[in-house]
């Protein structure tokens, strides 16, 4: 094994969602629909909660970057994916793939740890609504956000580099639409134990440590609900959360199929259909759940619309 030629792989082939010729140009419509409605909601949530003055708040600071990471890993997988409809070979190249493993790692331990934080934010609003400006300030959220950011990056260079500094001998055909270090394992031709079990480390640490993160606030926040007399300020906070809550039981729930079941439990199939959930079709959601169950995204679209129109019959007038 340790004769083997690092650069013997100078490409990889992607063998796409499915190989059946009558389902190519619907797969194909329906996910360019999906991606581009992904890419205008996400991007649209940036710039909302950008510039609005209504929506400069700790958690639309959150939902800003969750609205960045969702719009950075739907663009890292996405257009590769249509690709596979249009040519009749996919490739890859060596250092491309890997780049595109590495931006996936990252962006979605991103997705995990920010969708994590966000109900500390709302606990902290509900629970000590007088005290939420000092303790949620800008240094504190951006702290947050920057520790996760460093995390991600270092755990999932780890995991890249090791495993591209693995020998690939042959073949080079991945049974996936895009880089995923489940699908490389196999091309390895290298005993990959060792990758397999840093992999399941740091996926089980991520979600473990992520879930009481997401749990304990949301029980705190349940318990503090059902102590309010006011009907209406019960039905206000359950509507604040009831967006995170859908966000987050979707997410994890796809990530926990996929990553902590075992091996032998593992389809190429439902693999797919599991990433095809979590890399197009929930950073598609996740702007518009928050924007059709939010008050107040709602009233910043209609304020900035109404201001652009104004813009426009200023000009043309």
């Amino acid at each position: 094994m340790e004769g083997h030629n690092l650069t013997t792989v100078t490409e990889f082939i992607l063998l796409g969602i499915t190989d059946r010729c009558e389902l190519q140009a619907p797969l194909f419509l329906l996910f360019l629909g999906i991606y581009l409605t992904s890419l205008l909601g996400n991007l649209g949530m940036i710039i909302l909660t950008q510039v609005d003055p209504g929506l400069q708040t700790p958690m639309y600071f959150f939902l800003r970057h969750l609205a960045l990471t969702d719009l950075g890993y739907s663009s890292a997988m996405g257009p590769k994916m249509l690709e596979n409809f249009l040519l009749d070979q996919n490739t890859i190249s060596y250092y491309g793939c890997a780049t595109q493993l590495f931006f996936f790692a990252v962006l979605v331990c991103d997705e995990i740890y920010i969708l994590s934080v966000m109900p500390y934010d709302r606990y902290v609003a509900i629970c000590s609504p007088l005290l939420y400006t000092v303790i949620m300030s800008p240094r504190v959220c951006w702290v947050l956000v920057s520790t996760l950011y460093v995390y991600d990056t270092v755990t999932s260079l780890l995991v890249t580099i090791k495993i591209f500094t693995s020998p690939f001998c042959g073949p080079n055909v991945i049974r996936h639409f895009y880089c995923d270090s489940l699908p490389l394992l196999p091309l390895l031709c290298s005993n990959t134990h060792e990758i397999e079990l840093i992999i399941l480390i740091f996926s089980a640490f991520n979600l473990i440590s992520s879930l009481p993160m997401v749990l304990v606030p949301y029980l705190l926040i349940l318990t503090a609900i059902l102590r309010m007399k006011s009907a209406e300020g019960r039905h206000k906070a359950f509507s604040t959360c009831g967006s995170h809550l859908t966000v987050v039981i979707m997410f994890y729930g796809t990530l926990i199929f996929m990553y902590l079941q075992p091996k032998s439990g593992h389809s190429s199939n439902t693999d797919k259909v599991a990433s095809v959930f979590y890399t197009l079709v929930i950073p598609m959601l996740n702007p518009l759940i928050y924007s059709l169950r939010n008050k107040d995204v709602k009233y910043a679209l209609h304020r900035t619309w109404k201001n652009i129109c104004n813009n426009f019959h200023k000009i043309y007038a």
